[in-house]
């Protein structure tokens, strides 16, 4: 079985790379088109890393809650187990400005679309200058009808485990006053972080309802722990 998902995971990879780079290069001239173009070309490119996983690993998801969107722009504040959802979530949601690391928008071709398609980039260790920038950017999408995808604990954490919450999901809770949407998921069984083996089964994202504006600091940040960090251990234990 393990050589059976080597090699499968392998058969993923080799195309994931392959594809990618072929997609990459086709749509390079699309990095001068509107926005609009860029998104397209982004999902096009997700869409096919999605099918491609379906067919080598045998990997597929579920969404379960979309009725718990709201209508208007929010706050989607996700935990983060894998690659997949930060693959996914443009495809999977209308419009959105991720907020990511800085570095990511050096990558070539890939990273000037990420910029390109008006996601939220921070410097990590910048402190309070960081996060004015993040609350400056974030302010400017919800303007413009965008909602916002924040993983709070800022990176990938593996199944099980849990990491400090940090500052910059409550300081857009506060400055922006639009319900935030606390996301579950249990990605990280199929596809681990830093795992060369990609595994077979049903992958769930779970959105939760909402939680409204004007709860102080330290309520909405429990509030947002508990509902995140319960329901995602409920994901897990469910498989």
């Amino acid at each position: 079985m393990t050589t059976v998902l080597w090699l499968r995971s392998l058969a993923f990879n080799v195309g994931w790379y392959l594809g990618t780079a072929v997609i990459a290069i086709v749509g390079l001239p699309l990095l001068l088109a509107p926005r609009r173009w860029i998104i397209a070309w982004a999902r096009l490119w997700i869409v096919f890393v999605l099918w491609w996983l379906r067919i080598t690993v045998g990997l597929t998801h579920r969404v379960v809650g979309r009725e718990n969107l709201p209508a208007g722009p929010a706050i989607l504040a996700s935990k983060h187990q894998s690659s997949w959802e930060t693959l996914s979530f443009t495809l999977l949601f209308d419009d959105i400005a991720i907020v990511l690391k800085r570095e990511l928008l050096f990558i070539p071709v890939v990273g000037w679309a990420m910029a390109r398609a008006g996601n939220i980039a921070v410097a990590r260790g910048d402190g309070s200058t960081a996060l004015r920038g993040l609350v400056k950017q974030a302010k400017a999408a919800i303007a413009n009808g965008r909602s916002i995808v924040i993983f709070p604990e800022g990176t990938r954490v593996a199944p099980g485990d849990r990491k400090r919450y940090h500052v910059g999901t409550a300081a857009l809770y506060r400055q922006l006053g639009v319900p935030v949407v606390p996301i579950a998921l249990n990605s990280g069984l199929f596809w681990g972080r830093r795992k060369w083996i990609k595994r077979p089964g049903v992958l769930t994202l779970e959105i939760l309802p909402p939680i409204p504006p004007g709860l102080s600091r330290e309520v909405f940040m429990q509030t947002l722990q508990e509902r995140i960090e319960g329901a995602t251990s409920r994901l897990i234990e469910g498989v």
